[in-house]
């Protein structure tokens, strides 16, 4: 048995550069500098110079991120015969360019907010060209677009899907145009990657999508072939690069390894290159350790013609090099000048031809998140020995061996221990439980979810993590960091737009918590942080199995709840119900040895408003025969804004699987916030380890499992399976 060989079989591209592929190749070819003073939103200075895409059309509203994914999928799937099975769409701005306008306005009702959710962003591409699939939001900073191609890339490897659209993108907006601008990381003038004189980046926006299609030879039309991927994690500070470009090249040798190739079969690098000073020094050391100086492929960046298009710009340095692949051509370092003499590699100073038959894109983001995809000439047998040899000897289970919970009765063991009593645990996570693990003055800067996130991160460990650090960390969370993106946007619009906090910035990235915890465990591995609303947890497990590493790994689902923003933002909550947050976490291992269970995201998908996709989640399962044997309880979640359509799915699959063992609706006990499932999940877990199910979920006193597992489905807008069993 082999993994099939990935192939890209479409793409497409918006940016300062031109509107799809054609305009985009001519600019390459002109080496034409697309920065310019900015348009899309007045300024109380002088605007500075950015990379802003000339759109001609709204959409009927919707927002600026939305569209131009929109516009890079519909030429992506041109020449597509059918819908994609999956999509996966790195982002962070999602709807933000829209809040900001009504945040601005004061606006209250939260209809208007409805596509704020970075999710939203693929879920309207996913609809529009009828995915019936899983539909993901990677949000890892700058590095988001090239996550989502390599776990597009892994999920094909693993047999999961035939074809994958998948890319990134992200808007212009004041959070993103204010926030670099008050960390001084903005060259006024335009960014000039790796030059002598550089002096800071050039925001931008942008998207790009490719169509990966999974085959043994490549199909009619094929473009370029994916090679390999790898993503790693400084685990070294929130915004600033480890001066040595450490996990730039470990995820430099890791795409290499898994594409099987060395570093002298690459002809062309296509570089992040932001132009800043630190930034641009470690993507070089990173380049010298590898390369070294006598096989140092041609290499150069293209923000200084388009600017940083933030999750979009990792996925359109992918086009760019399928481009090169594909013509020959090599583009020029727009921006540069004059040679750093402190740093070897020198980047092309204008287009350069010759055959290009592999490259390597490099993506890097806050919270240390690198990425590196290697891609080639399609033509030509590949030993499938060489292509992921994990996904063939990937396992379908996570062992568990620590849990954690955060709820409003407080920690774990207070959360079952007011369960038991038959009382629910809904409302806000008292501050001294989050704060309870921590260390007050290693976390005083930091805010509500990231202290959550670390406090989970630290009980779920445990002594645990003295043996062995978790290696990657993968969290799920449905808004992000809401205190740090209302403060940045308060202090910004009370100053007339002068004046912000660059802390606040650095914090509002929803990786910002993940970003944290990897620094204190030094955790090197992926760190990918899922967007996806209700199915956050679900699809965050989902994603660590796809990219399943050799050690420990910390899974993290959680939400913050706050006064302001998450009335507009999070409509899931009842009228009734009080005000919520909380979360979970698991440490876990492929290692069975001393484990409290183990754990599976066995289905999750984006569904219809009827209940089409039950029979696929039932089959996934093991049939209602099997899931009769196997499970002794299931925790129903029922969002309260799509009850309606969630009851019908629920009863859809107590009909088809004849389950007649305990059903518990567990928001009704655990609150209403879009990570709630990761709650109910660790609590499963809980009770698989002591066998018995306390009387808030049953009804009676207690009611023993008799050696019998849980499952946590989610029958929302996305339809999730998630499995806790002894093994």
């Amino acid at each position: 048995m082999s993994a099939p060989r990935i192939f890209i079989t479409g793409m497409g591209i918006v940016s300062p550069l031109g509107i799809g592929v054609e305009e985009t190749l001519t600019s390459i070819k002109q080496a034409r500098c697309c920065l310019k003073p900015l348009q899309l939103f007045s300024t109380p200075q002088a605007p500075l110079a950015v990379g802003e895409v000339d759109l001609t059309d709204s959409s009927g509203g919707m927002p600026r991120t939305h569209l131009l994914a929109m516009k890079a999928a519909t030429e992506a799937m041109g020449q597509a015969a059918g819908p994609p099975d999956a999509v996966i769409i790195g982002v962070t701005t999602g709807g933000m360019t829209l809040t900001e306008e009504l945040l601005e306005k004061k606006e209250k009702d939260s209809r208007c907010y409805n596509l704020h959710s970075t999710s939203t962003v693929a879920e309207i591409v996913a609809r529009r060209f009828g995915c019936k699939g899983p539909v993901l939001a990677l949000s890892t900073a700058c590095a988001s677009g090239l996550a989502a191609l390599k776990v597009a890339a892994e999920m094909l490897r693993a047999g999961h899907a035939r074809r994958v659209l998948a890319g990134g993108a992200d808007a212009l907006c004041r959070l993103t145009y204010y926030g670099f601008h008050s960390l001084q990381l903005v060259d006024p003038t335009g960014a000039r990657p790796f030059d002598r004189m550089r002096r800071g980046m050039t925001v931008g926006e942008g998207a790009a999508m490719l169509m990966l299609t999974a085959a043994d030879e490549p199909p009619p039309g094929t473009l370029a072939e994916y090679l390999g991927g790898g993503l790693s994690c400084d685990a070294y500070h929130p915004a600033a690069p480890h001066p040595e470009g450490e996990g730039a090249l470990r995820a430099m040798t890791v795409a290499l390894d898994d594409a099987g190739i060395r570093p002298e079969e690459i002809d062309y690098l296509h570089l992040h290159g932001t132009g800043t000073a630190d930034n641009d020094q470690a993507e070089a050391r990173a380049i010298e350790h590898l390369f070294g100086e006598k096989s140092m492929p041609f290499l150069s960046s293209l923000k200084g013609a388009h600017g940083h298009a933030l999750a979009g710009a990792g996925a359109m340095g992918a086009v760019i090099s399928i481009l090169a692949v594909q013509y020959g051509l090599m583009p020029a370092n727009v921006g540069f000048s004059a040679q750093d003499p402190l740093l070897i590699p020198v980047p092309l100073g204008r287009p350069q031809t010759a055959r290009v038959k592999k490259v390597c894109v490099h993506a890097f983001g806050f919270g240390g998140n690198n990425a590196v995809l290697a891609f080639g000439e399609p033509d030509g047998h590949r030993d499938s020995r060489l292509v992921a040899a994990s996904a063939i000897t990937r396992q379908p289970y996570f062992y568990v061996h620590g849990r954690s919970c955060l709820s409003a009765a407080g920690d774990i063991e207070q959360t079952m221990a007011q369960l038991k009593e038959g009382k629910p645990v809904r409302g806000i996570v008292p501050d001294t439980d989050i704060l309870k693990p921590l260390d007050n003055r290693a976390v005083r800067r930091m805010k509500r979810l990231s202290r959550m996130v670390l406090s989970l991160a630290f009980s779920a460990c445990g002594n645990e993590a003295a043996r062995a650090a978790p290696r990657a960390i993968f969290f799920g969370t449905g808004w992000g960091s809401l205190s740090e993106t209302y403060d940045f946007i308060s202090k910004l619009f009370a100053s007339g737009e002068r004046f912000t906090s660059p802390t606040d910035f650095i914090g509002s990235v929803h990786n910002a918590p993940a970003g944290h915890a990897a620094i204190h465990f030094g955790a090197t591995g992926p760190n990918v942080t899922i967007t996806g609303g209700q199915g956050t947890f679900e699809q965050a497990l989902y994603c660590a199995g796809l990219l399943k590493q050799d050690g420990p790994v910390l899974l993290v689902g959680a939400d913050e709840y706050h006064k302001t923003l998450s009335p507009l933002l999070d409509v899931s909550p009842s009228t009734q119900a009080p005000p919520g947050d909380g979360g979970a976490a698991l440490y876990m291992s492929s290692q069975s040895s001393g484990a409290i269970c183990r754990v599976n995201a066995c289905f999750a998908v984006l569904a219809d408003a009827e209940s089409a996709c039950i029979p696929a989640m039932i089959s996934s399962l093991g049939g209602g025969t099997g899931i009769r044997e196997r499970f002794g309880l299931v925790l129903a979640g029922l969002p309260p804004a799509e009850r309606e359509e969630a009851e019908i799915k629920m009863a859809s699959f107590l009909a088809l699987t004849a389950f007649t063992q305990p059903v518990v609706d567990y928001r009704r006990l655990l609150g209403d916030f879009a990570s709630t499932s990761a709650v109910a999940a660790v609590l499963a877990v809980y009770m698989v380890e002591t066998g018995q199910i306390p009387a808030a979920f049953c009804g009676n006193d207690f009611l023993g499992l008799e050696g019998k597992g849980i499952l946590v489905l989610g029958f929302g807008r996305h339809v999730t399976a998630l499995e806790v069993s002894p093994w």
